[in-house]
C-alpha cells in the first residue's frame, strides 16, 4: 500500500476547481494547491479541501511551477493534475485499489482522455501521470511540459479526463513560445514540434509548414511526434488542395516508418476525394491491418470504426452490397448509436 500526494498548478479556475478537488479527495493523503495569481474565488475554493496552498511568482515557465508543486509534495507518489480535470467514479475505485496493492514501479502510465458533447473519445494518450517520490523526476519544457519517464514504467486502464468549461486564451501557448524566441532560447526537438502545432492551430500555416520541416531535420525526435508533424503537413497540403503534394508527404512517411492507422486513413482519403474508389478501399482495407498505436494522440476511431464506416460507403458506389452491409455491421459493433450509423440502419433496411 502506497501513500499519494496529489499536486495542482493553478490560476482563476474557480469553474472546475470545486469539482475535481470533490474528486481527489476520495483517494488522495495530500492535496497540494500551488497558485500562480489568482484573482476569482479559486483559493477559496481551495481552502475547503487542503491547508498546503502554496503562492508561485508567474515567470512563463509551467515546468518550474510544476516542479515548484512537486517539492511541496511529502507521500511515497506524487500525482499530477489540471484543474479542468474529471476523474469518473469507476476510476476512482481504480485508483484506490492500485493504491492497496504493493509496488516497485516508479511511473504509473494513466490515460488522458479527450470526449465530444456525446461521451465519446475523440482523443487518448498515455501520460506519465503517477510517480514514485523522490526518485529525481523534473518536468522539462515551459509550456507542454513533459517528464520523462524512467525505472520500472507501468501502464494501466485508468482513465483521466479532460473536460474544459470555458475556452481558454488560444494563443497563450503561441505566446510563450514567441517570448522564449525573443529571448534567444533554442528550442529542443519536442518545443519545436509543439512550436509548429501552435502556429498551425493559430492559422499561421506558412509558418506552421516551415516550422515542421525544421523539427523533421532535428535529431532525438519522439516517434509518434514524427508521425504528427507528418500528418499535420498533410493537413496544410490538403488546406491548400495541393492533393499530391499531400500523398507525397504520406508516401515518404511510409518510406521511412512503419505504417499507423491514421496515415494509411489520410491517404485513402486523399484518392477517394480523388474520384480513385478501387485505391481508396485498398488503403482503408490496409488500415484495418495496422498495428494498434499505443503512444502519441491517438483517435480510437481510427482504428476500426471510420475504416469500415467509410468502406461501407465505397463499396455501395461499386455496387458491392453485400460487402456494403458487412463493413456497416462490423462499424455498428463498434458504435452503435452513432448518427452515421443509425442513418445507415435505415438506407439497409
Amino acid at each position: 500500500m502506497f501513500s499519494l500526494s496529489v499536486c495542482f498548478i493553478i490560476k482563476n479556475e474557480e469553474a472546475t476547481l470545486d469539482r475535481i478537488l470533490n474528486q481527489v479527495k476520495i483517494f488522495a493523503d495530500e492535496i497540494i494547491i500551488v497558485d500562480t495569481g489568482s484573482t476569482d474565488k479559486s483559493i477559496d475554493i481551495a481552502k475547503k479541501y487542503t491547508d498546503n496552498i502554496f503562492q508561485f511568482e508567474w515567470c512563463n515557465d509551467f515546468s518550474k511551477a510544476r516542479n515548484f508543486s512537486f517539492s511541496k509534495a511529502t507521500k511515497d507518489y506524487i500525482m499530477w493534475l489540471d484543474a479542468d480535470d474529471y476523474i469518473s467514479p469507476n476510476n476512482i475505485t481504480k485508483i484506490l485499489k492500485l493504491k492497496t496493492q504493493p509496488t516497485d514501479t516508479h511511473v504509473f502510465m494513466l490515460k488522458y482522455v479527450m470526449k465530444d458533447k456525446s461521451g465519446n473519445t475523440t482523443l487518448e494518450f498515455f501520460r506519465e501521470r503517477i510517480l514514485k517520490n523522490r526518485c529525481g523526476f523534473i518536468w522539462h519544457g515551459f509550456v507542454h511540459e513533459v517528464i520523462t519517464p524512467k525505472g520500472k514504467i507501468e501502464y494501466l486502464d485508468i482513465e483521466i479526463e479532460h473536460r474544459k468549461i470555458n475556452a481558454g486564451n488560444p494563443k497563450r501557448n503561441l505566446n510563450l513560445y514567441n517570448i522564449a524566441k525573443k529571448n534567444g532560447i533554442k528550442f529542443s526537438a519536442r518545443e519545436q514540434y509543439y512550436y509548429a502545432r501552435e502556429l498551425y492551430y493559430n492559422n499561421y500555416f506558412h509558418s506552421s509548414e516551415k516550422a515542421f520541416k525544421k523539427y523533421l531535420s532535428l535529431n532525438n525526435k519522439y516517434p509518434p511526434d514524427i508521425t504528427g508533424a507528418y500528418l499535420m503537413l498533410t493537413k496544410i497540403y490538403i488546406s491548400r488542395s495541393s492533393f499530391k503534394r499531400a500523398k507525397n508527404i504520406l508516401f515518404d512517411y511510409l518510406k521511412k516508418y512503419s505504417p499507423t492507422h491514421e496515415i494509411i486513413n489520410t491517404l485513402a482519403y486523399l484518392y477517394d476525394i480523388e474520384g480513385d474508389i478501387t485505391s481508396a478501399i485498398f488503403y482503408y482495407n490496409a488500415s484495418l491491418n495496422c498495428e494498434i498505436q499505443q503512444l502519441g494522440f491517438v483517435n480510437p476511431d481510427e482504428f476500426a470504426f471510420i475504416p469500415h464506416v467509410e468502406l461501407s460507403r465505397l463499396y455501395y458506389k461499386q455496387g458491392n452490397f453485400d460487402l456494403a452491409k458487412y463493413h456497416h455491421n462490423q462499424a455498428k459493433k463498434i458504435k452503435p448509436n452513432h448518427t452515421s450509423i443509425i442513418y445507415n440502419n435505415q438506407f439497409f433496411k
